[in-house]
């Protein structure tokens, strides 16, 4: 019995030998390391804490010295680790508290940073505390921004929150998230893949890549990428929400398609409209949806509409080419002339070698050059197709109206009013009966330029009034081989005359 005590006591300080040397070996380690880290040599002073650590894991100080040289390394996830193992070893190690504030800081985690700061009882530098007052507050104001779909003010608030929490992946992706519903997807597109080459796996960033490719109408891409967050997050809210609107989207733009195509237009104007009211921040999706539905209103001959809706379509895309040409043609069909030569003019420009856009140019510009002029047509009332006998009817109706003659009786005003019509009912007529004349008025021509030099400020309203009816003016005469037709104008008949038509 006295033997094994013997022994046992021997083991025991055989123990306690072997845990001295230890000991010692680690410290010899530690301060190695130190004399390293003065010297800012990190990755061999992080070496050397790293064997005092395999020598001694118990002790917290080599745990918070290795945490040092990860932060001086950039690396606040790994220093974060040691600073939680020598807190939980040493609770009352206040360096290691204001450390682990720190990385938390670093890492965007301010709940964890306020309560190390308060374990270390106010041992932090004044710098970590505004830091961490600054971040609070501009998380807040990034939260309550994103509440209100202000995403622009919550982007500002997170570069604010970067500048301080340069580790931090939840910000990084959230900012990158930001971008992708201001539209900004390729930038959007990149924070998200930097995101991911720190952790492979976020999936929030894998989220964000799905959220830019159903923003730029590559649907089935980001169905994969939803797929993909949701398997590795059951839970993800924002992804199962992005996902529903997606195929909902997709299922209402081809149901509205295939109304179209199938001459349904009342149910494709019905379907565009309710798939604009899936998403509003869908901008890629939504400009062709108002495309589509423009062309639609068009078909329906709502062009007020059509006009509407391509001007919203442009808004969410200014490249969009159709949408310019369809807004061009209804400018066109509304006699909104240099509207439709603005739009003309956008889309030549972006491809100068294109013929059938500089013809539609040249067509927008002529009939510009042509509406500033008298429309003669509608001065005779009549359509641009009418032949001879329509325009001679038509002159005959309007001459008879406006005549001064007929209202000698009128106020001054009015008579000049019937004088000035008169005048241009005469224009009117000289030139449309005139084939030639004709042809160069449709053509938009100045016909003050044409040979010979006799425009329309030549033409003697008179004698062509007189050519139709004969005589001097309203009061009488006559034209050879017509019927003799009386008049009586003015109140109890009296002005009469007569003529004969021709």
């Amino acid at each position: 019995m006295a033997a094994e005590e013997a022994m046992d006591t021997e083991q025991d300080q055989e123990i306690l030998v072997h845990q001295d040397t230890k000991q010692k070996l680690a410290d010899e380690r530690k301060e190695e390391g130190n004399q390293l880290y003065k010297l800012k040599n990190y990755r061999e002073a992080l070496a050397k804490y790293t064997e005092a650590i395999d020598l001694c894991p118990q002790c917290a100080s080599f745990y918070g010295n290795r945490s040092a040289c990860y932060l001086m390394l950039g690396q606040p996830r790994q220093a974060l680790e040691d600073s939680k193992t020598a807190t939980s070893l040493d609770p009352l190690f206040v360096k290691g508290w204001s450390r682990l504030a720190k990385c938390s800081v670093m890492l965007g985690d301010t709940v964890t940073a306020r309560q190390a700061m308060q374990r270390a009882g106010g041992n932090d530098s004044d710098q970590e505390k505004r830091n961490l007052d600054v971040l609070e507050r501009f998380k807040e104001e990034t939260m309550n921004s994103l509440n209100t779909k202000d995403h622009r003010r919550a982007l500002y608030c997170l570069d604010k929150c970067l500048e301080i929490a340069t580790h931090s992946l939840p910000l990084k992706a959230l900012r990158a998230e930001c971008l992708a519903f201001l539209g900004r997807y390729a930038e959007a597109s990149e924070a998200a893949n930097g995101v991911l080459t720190l952790d492979n796996m976020n999936a929030d960033a894998i989220y964000v890549r799905g959220l830019c490719l159903y923003y730029e109408d590559n649907v089935d891409r980001a169905f994969s990428h939803f797929q993909q967050v949701l398997r590795f997050a059951p839970d993800h809210g924002k992804a199962k929400e992005a996902y529903k609107k997606a195929k909902q989207l997709k299922l209402k733009k081809e149901e509205g398609n295939t109304a179209f195509k199938a001459g349904q237009l009342d149910n494709a104007l019905k379907l565009y409209s309710e798939a604009l009211e899936i998403d509003p921040l869908n901008r890629t999706t939504n400009s062709k949806l108002y495309f589509n539905r423009a062309t639609v209103q068009s078909k329906l001959a709502n062009l007020d509409q059509s006009i509407e809706d391509c001007t919203k379509a442009i808004e969410l895309d200014t490249n969009y080419v159709k949408a310019y040409l369809r807004r061009a043609k209804s400018y066109m069909d509304t006699e909104q002339y240099e509207e439709a030569v603005r739009d003309y003019e956008h889309v030549f420009k972006t491809d100068k070698s294109n013929r059938e856009y500089r013809q539609l140019l040249q067509n927008a510009k002529l009939e510009l050059r042509k509406s500033k002029r008298k429309d003669y047509y509608k001065v005779l009332g009549i359509d641009k197709n009418a032949n001879e006998e329509e325009i001679k009817k038509a002159y005959r109706k309007r001459a008879m109206i406006h005549h001064p003659d007929r209202h000698s009786g009128a106020t001054e005003q009015e008579k000049k009013d019937h004088e000035t019509k008169f005048k241009e009912v005469g224009e009117a007529y000289a030139i449309l009966s005139d084939e030639k004349k004709r042809r160069a008025y449709d053509s938009g021509q100045d016909l003050d330029d044409m040979g010979g030099g006799h425009g329309f400020q030549d033409i003697d309203p008179n004698t062509i009034f007189q050519s139709f009816f004969g005589g001097g003016g309203m009061g009488g005469g006559g034209m050879p081989g017509g019927g003799a037709q009386h008049f009586s104008f003015g109140p109890g008949g009296g002005q009469s005359f007569s003529f004969h038509f021709g």
